[in-house]
């Protein structure tokens, strides 16, 4: 007989609980329509100088044609760019997410039945009319994409192409444009072919878009974003690479995390990490707040096992998918050029890699200048063995929230037998946050094309946040009314 404390996870995807809207570039269309852009989230992969940014374009309305426009510091060609599949933004999502998890009292589990096989399925790998000083450097099509690179010597003739070329920008956009063009960036412009886009349930699907550049500076461009902002924005950054990642030019904090919560949080648990993630916003005014890192979380190629074992070191795991055998690849690992795109070295660059997930709130005149990111020493935290934040020799940290239950006997064998620690991924799907909890970018609130709604509040609480925690949280000043030890 075995008498062990059993975990499980509820696989609640709580980390974008506001709206967002537009982060490296704007939103513009040719024929005046109004947009809602859901995309919340952008992914760097870094290796040396080699940049992979991922952006994910989701859009809901009517199928006219638009742009983006984004600041890049070299012309790309089209071997540089590509589409990828919508699963993997939800996979990366899913991955660094903070965890919701069930601790059940320790009790006499009966020994363990034999386990069974179960194969899982694998995905298969995926003109001006006069001189205005604006060049098109590259023109080509990817997929629904028409994509011309640009470079320009001055803003206002940038801003004058744009419009003479049928794109419906916002008003004022040329001091917005200036500094990239005094800086010597490029402009990669995305135009979406409408009569080329999958459609979903009556609903327009664009593709993710992806490309990759050398240099030395490794950055975001979120300045041209906040010409279509009217209230506050939120943005989450995932990077990859070899060290854990911190914003240079702005404070970074992490989320509190390893908090015991009442049971009836369960049921608001949305809404509660929106609030704490408020409350961390509120007391670290202009940080970025990290909400996961991790040494070896983005799994590798060939690893895939029956039982969902597949050679990450995630605890607990969320369930395993198709798309994570060619996930690496997807996020860019095949565009580095130290890899050589063999199965080998990708599988060593992901054990090796820290995904790091940084989430930022800000408005229209908190933010002057890009994203600039820099390497940060490990830290553990938001784990069983490490109970408070603090530096470690590898990158453990997540935030973790717990809800502790009485034994059950039923729950013995969920993640492989015998009352272990079980993993999230024996539990099957996860419950849906409420809408008022997801992320998602809006456009059209107003008649001015690529204006930005305020970022919606999320369900406001039944219940005040110190009756759902059952741990105190220091780092907020919140004093929970009832508390549980932490079982370790």
């Amino acid at each position: 007989m075995l008498k062990r404390s059993m975990r499980v996870t509820l696989w609640l995807l709580a980390a974008a609980p506001v709206a967002a809207h537009a982060f490296c570039g704007f939103f513009v269309s040719s024929a005046g329509a109004q947009l809602f852009n859901d995309a919340t989230m952008v992914v760097l992969m870094r290796d040396g100088t080699r940049t992979v940014l991922s952006m994910q374009n989701n859009y809901r309305g009517p199928p006219e044609n638009f742009a983006l426009v984004v600041p890049v510091p070299v012309v790309l060609t089209q071997k540089q760019v590509r589409t990828l599949p919508t699963a993997v933004f939800d996979r990366i999502d899913a991955l660094a997410s903070p965890r919701l998890v069930e601790e059940y009292e320790p009790g006499q589990c009966p020994p363990p039945p034999p386990m069974a096989s179960a194969a899982i399925p694998s995905m298969p790998a995926g003109a001006a009319h006069r001189d205005l000083g604006v060049k098109v450097e590259a023109r080509f099509d990817v997929d629904e994409y028409q994509i011309v690179i640009l470079s320009a010597k001055d803003s206002t003739g940038l801003e004058t192409w744009l419009q003479e070329n049928k794109y419906k920008i916002p008003a004022g956009a040329e001091p917005y444009l200036r500094p990239y063009v005094q800086g010597g960036s490029k402009f990669f412009v995305a135009k979406v072919n409408a009569q080329k886009v999958k459609f979903q349930n009556g609903q327009a699907v664009l593709s993710p878009l992806r490309f990759h550049y050398d240099s030395e500076s490794f950055s975001l461009p979120v300045r041209l974003g906040l010409m279509n902002s009217a209230g506050t924005q939120d943005l989450i950054v995932h990077l990859i690479g070899k060290t854990r990642y911190e914003i240079a030019n702005r404070k970074t904090v992490t989320i509190p995390s390893n908090l015991y919560l009442k049971p009836s949080a369960q049921a608001q648990f949305g809404s509660l990490y929106a609030e704490l993630l408020r409350r961390t916003f509120a007391r670290n005014q202009g940080a970025a707040v990290t909400e996961f890192a991790w040494e070896g979380a983005l799994p590798p190629p060939r690893v895939m096992q029956p039982q969902g074992i597949y050679g990450v070191t995630c605890d607990p795991c969320p369930p395993p998918v198709p798309v994570d055998e060619p996930l690496a690849r997807y996020l860019g690992a095949d565009a580095l050029p130290r890899l050589e795109n063999v199965d080998d070295a990708i599988a060593a660059f992901a054990r090796q890699s820290t995904l790091t997930r940084l989430h930022l709130r800000y408005g229209k005149d908190s933010l002057n200048d890009d994203l600039v990111f820099q390497a940060a020493p490990p830290i553990a935290g938001g784990v069983p063995e490490v109970w408070k934040t603090a530096p470690a020799e590898h990158n453990r940290f997540q935030g973790r929230y717990i809800i502790r239950r009485p034994f059950d006997v039923n729950m013995c064998f969920r993640g492989g037998g015998g009352g272990a620690a079980m993993p999230s991924y024996m539990m099957g799907p996860a419950p849906a946050l409420p809408p008022s909890a997801q992320g998602g970018f809006a456009f059209g609130a107003t008649p001015t094309l690529g204006s930005a709604a305020p970022a919606a509040a999320p369900k406001p609480l039944t219940d005040p946040v110190e009756k759902l925690l059952a741990s105190d949280v220091p780092e907020l000043g919140i004093k929970a009314e009832s508390k549980q030890a932490p079982r370790r």
